[in-house]
């Protein structure tokens, strides 16, 4: 079991340690791959992987739900915990509602469960996308952006690929091959993205960033374990949530701290925490469910 668990994270960590290391000495601008990595290589493993034939979407309909209530519950959660130790919900709730599941949740979730939960995970992927644009913004600012949703190549690749996964169509061979090919950088590019972004996050206010770093996966989890309880979702679901809970807060949640100045250093600090605390969290998870 402890060999098993190794071999699913330290490919992971790897990565993000080599990103690390690189970012402190190199200084590498990441934006131009960044974007690239958003608007060209995720898209092609969002239609890739909702596109394909082995992908049903009324399967997969009991994680998504499940994904929200994790996300929601969450939330919820952590806003009783900010009031009872007197920190701004504000600051504090968003990072534990949305965690790392681009970066990190995608490749240890295909590396925990089998390529064949690809389509499972980029559904995970696809509900905090589009909970962070919606209700991650209007936590932060008062107001939604759902319109923002229509814009992101994601959610135009996701809807394609649903479409594509109802209908009678089969996409040409080849094309499928190809958006792959071009999905599967994705992956490797997160990870190694986040070890950069983290060699630039300054560790500021120790005290909400090691609150935050507990908080988000155990909520998770917590709210994972008792939805599978109660819904009677099947085991690899219960599983897969279960693992999705633990994972760490997302780097976006400080991005969209700074846009809309609500404390981003603070969320630095959890955000950085919180993926260096994810050593023990995600191995705890896997302890549990494996």
């Amino acid at each position: 079991m402890f060999l098993r668990i190794i071999s699913i994270v330290f490919p992971i960590f790897i990565i993000v340690m080599i990103g690390f290391v690189y970012g402190r000495k190199r200084r590498p601008d990441m934006q131009v791959a960044n974007s690239l990595n958003i608007s060209v290589f995720l898209p092609a493993l969002f239609f890739s992987a909702l596109a394909g034939k082995s992908f049903n979407l009324a399967d997969n309909v009991p994680i998504a739900v499940g994904c929200a209530v994790v996300v929601l519950g969450s939330g919820a959660l952590t806003w009783v915990v900010a009031r009872l130790l007197g920190m701004d919900p504000k600051t504090l709730v968003p990072p534990s509602m949305f965690n790392n599941v681009g970066n990190m949740g995608l490749p240890l979730l295909l590396l925990t469960f089998g390529q064949q939960t690809l389509g499972a995970a980029v559904v995970l992927m696809l509900v905090v996308t589009v909970l962070q644009f919606t209700v991650g913004i209007w936590l932060l600012s008062g107001r939604s952006n759902a319109p923002m949703l229509w814009r992101e190549p994601l959610l135009a690749a996701a809807v394609a690929g649903i479409v594509v996964s109802l209908s009678a169509w089969t996409v040409w061979q080849p094309l499928m091959v190809a958006a792959k090919l071009l999905g599967d950088i994705s992956l490797r590019l997160m990870i190694f993205s986040l070890g950069v972004r983290l060699s630039t996050a300054r560790l500021g206010a120790w005290r909400i960033g090691l609150v935050g770093a507990c908080v988000t996966p155990i909520t998770g989890m917590l709210v994972a374990w008792a939805f599978g309880l109660m819904a009677g979702v099947g085991q690899l679901e219960q599983d897969m949530l279960f693992v999705f809970g633990a994972l760490p807060p997302a780097v976006s949640s400080f991005i969209f701290a700074e846009r809309y100045q609500q404390e981003p250093d603070k969320v630095a600090s959890i955000v950085i925490m919180g993926n260096a605390l994810a050593l023990f969290f995600i191995p705890l998870a896997l302890a549990l469910r494996l």
